[in-house]
């Protein structure tokens, strides 16, 4: 039986790693190890397959229901690098945009509430998206489905400007082509992250025409601000729509041609997804459109969606209103966006564990006012709740380490004789009353919950460049002194001298080199999670050492137990 508890903590060490994996794997939009989810499975086959190498598609096509009739496309570096000689700065209190005078896009987009590189204080505003080679990132929209319609190709003129509180926070752009008029609006508004894009198209030939509007975003692979070698988060596509739910569709995918996703609906939206951070296109609800993802170019892919605009007789307009947000992944703003959101903020098939635990660590911040705090609370509550469980397990433990000078006697005095050393064992376990699996079993039952904190820390926006105390000035960033990691390993190294030794000498030197090669990994992870395991493993070190010392029958605190 004492093989089979070794066996146990094995297994449980070995689900744990399978299941950050898993999660790992799942966040960077790759299939789950444990199947996929029933979102994957009833998504549809993406419309607009991806095109072979060397094709050219910088411009969508026509969506499938609106005809062959669309315009020639344009080279993908020649749509990158056509320039107009004007950018519209539009601004308010929370992000800055650039319009190129080229087809209305957006070019460049800085959020001001947050800085680029949290561990250099001087790198300026976080940029999203920018139009330069190897970190191109745009937001595009025009005309299809009308030869020679207005894209986001087409030099545009600038109408007028508008400006609050002397700021300029919109811009009116125009284009002809195809005997299309297309008169474009941009908007903020004070303190918001989300962009109106108002479009009037109107006939100004004098045959009816029916062309459907595109709303994309063109990304290359680069990496977003802030990732790390030793943990990887999503960054790519996303769909979502009523009927099937939160989607992602990594480059990857699209580059192969197997991307997998919604095509037509009524309502969700289409975005691109980095750490912290969402840019996403949200059509009106309730407005018939066509979601498609594609190779443009080498290691640039865009994701997107149609609306038809219907058939527009000559002289007629028609206007289709739109949202565009990027911005950081807020919850509570997200979901008041658009219905899903939010999803962004994935926490897998953990979420209705993890869920609960980012309102309560939200809670707790309102209460303490730091997020450092925030999550020491939070730990201390959760390792409270699992308190009976790991009291049970520190008790069998203690009984184990009480007994383990009797169990190395019977090892010596049966040798190889394996029956009766299992029989003695077994007896000896009956007469002290423990249960050799008394210590696996409770720890099982709280990996589910721990997990969703560690992807509860992970994920939440709130904690970059959020201050603890002293030294740690962003909790999304490693501790530069490597204060908490230093400080892991030696609550490691206790927690190990009060477990019961190994017989196996192998698996004696495993168990004394863990917390060494945890502590190293841990020093390139946000101080946010390794603070976390300090004070789970601080509270778990007083917990086992109390009951251990009651077990043991030595005195707590200079009195007898």
């Amino acid at each position: 039986m004492q093989q089979s508890h070794k066996t146990v903590l094995w297994v449980v060490f070995i689900l744990s790693l399978l299941f950050l994996w898993n999660n790992w794997q799942q966040y960077n939009g790759q299939p789950a190890m444990f199947g996929g989810s029933q979102q994957a499975q009833t998504a549809q086959q993406n419309t607009a397959s991806a095109p072979q190498d060397g094709a050219d598609t910088s411009i969508p096509g026509a969506p499938s229901q609106a005809g062959n009739d669309a315009p020639a496309s344009v080279p993908a570096d020649q749509a990158e690098q056509a320039k107009a000689g004007q950018t519209i700065t539009l601004k308010n209190d929370v992000i800055e945009l650039g319009i190129d005078t080229v087809g209305g896009q957006i070019v460049s987009s800085k959020l001001l509430k947050h800085i680029h590189d949290t561990r250099n204080p001087d790198s300026g505003n976080l940029v999203i998206q920018s139009d330069r080679k190897g970190s191109f990132f745009v937001g595009q929209t025009g005309l299809v489905g009308v030869k020679d319609a207005p894209n986001h190709t087409t030099p545009m003129t600038v109408v007028r400007t508008i400006e609050t509180d002397g700021q300029v926070t919109g811009v009116v752009l125009a284009a002809e082509g195809g005997g299309l008029r297309i008169e474009r609006t941009y908007q903020l508004s004070p303190g918001s992250y989300e962009i109106k894009v108002d479009n009037r198209v109107t006939n100004i030939g004098e045959q009816p025409l029916s062309p459907s509007l595109y709303l994309q975003l063109t990304r290359d692979t680069h990496e977003a601000p802030g990732q790390s070698g030793y943990y990887k988060t999503y960054v790519g596509p996303a769909i979502y729509t009523d009927a099937d739910k939160f989607q992602k569709v990594s480059f990857d995918d699209i580059e192969k041609g197997k991307a997998k996703h919604s095509g037509r609906a009524n309502d969700g939206w289409v975005g691109i997804i980095q750490h912290y951070f969402v840019s996403a296109w949200v059509p009106k609800q309730g407005q018939p459109r066509e979601y498609y993802t594609r190779r443009v170019g080498p290691s640039t892919y865009s994701a997107g969606a149609y609306e038809q605009l219907g058939q527009i007789s000559a002289g007629q307009s028609v206007d289709a209103s739109e949202t565009l947000f990027i911005g950081p992944q807020d919850q509570d703003v997200l979901a008041k966006v658009a219905p899903g959101l939010d999803l962004v903020v994935d926490y897998g098939w953990l979420t209705a564990i993890a869920k609960p635990l980012f309102w309560l660590l939200t809670f707790l911040h309102g209460i303490v006012g730091n997020w450092g705090w925030a999550i020491v609370a939070l730990t201390i509550l959760v390792k409270l709740a699992f308190f009976p469980l790991q009291a049970a397990s520190y008790r069998s433990m203690a009984k184990m380490r009480k007994v383990q000078p009797r169990l190395n006697a019977i090892r010596e005095r049966y040798g190889d004789d394996r029956m009766n050393l299992n029989q003695a064992m077994m007896e000896l376990y009956k007469t002290e009353k423990i249960n050799p699996l008394g210590g696996c079993l409770p720890i099982l039952v709280q990996i589910p919950v721990f997990i969703a904190l560690y992807w509860v820390l992970l994920a939440s926006v709130e904690i970059r460049n959020a201050p603890w105390i002293g030294w740690i000035h962003d909790l999304s960033s490693p501790d530069p002194l490597y204060i908490l990691p230093i400080l892991m390993a030696g609550t490691m190294f206790l927690q190990t001298h009060l477990n019961p030794k190994p017989a196996d000498p192998v698996q004696a030197k495993m168990m004394t080199f863990m917390p060494l090669i945890f502590s190293v990994m841990f020093f390139f992870f946000p101080s946010g999670l390794v603070l976390y395991w300090v004070v789970s493993n601080i509270f778990s070190i007083a917990q086992q050492w109390v009951i251990t010392r009651q077990i043991e029958g030595k005195p707590i605190f200079g009195r007898a137990a």
